[in-house]
């Protein structure tokens, strides 16, 4: 079983895709944080019902989740290449 193993200068990302990978990350947070300050902070001046307010939330916490999924698979697809 030959397994040659990568440097580390090999196996570093470059600059672009960690500012990417970073700005992934915020956005998950962002997602996330607004889905839940739409559930629970009653003073959001919405003009939505408590069902419509936990529905969005819940829409954004899935959609944050999602995008969680979808930046750690493209990191991972990344770096087997």
């Amino acid at each position: 079983m030959a397994y040659k193993r990568k440097s580390r200068l090999e196996s570093q990302k470059s600059l672009v895709q960690r500012f990417l990978f970073v700005l992934g990350l915020v956005f998950f947070m962002l997602y996330l944080v607004l889905g839940l300050m739409i559930i629970f902070w009653n003073v959001i001046p919405l003009g939505l019902s408590k069902n419509q307010r936990l529905a969005l939330g819940i829409l954004l916490i899935v959609y944050s989740f999602f995008r969680f999924v979808r930046l750690i698979q493209s990191r991972n697809k990344s770096t087997e290449e």
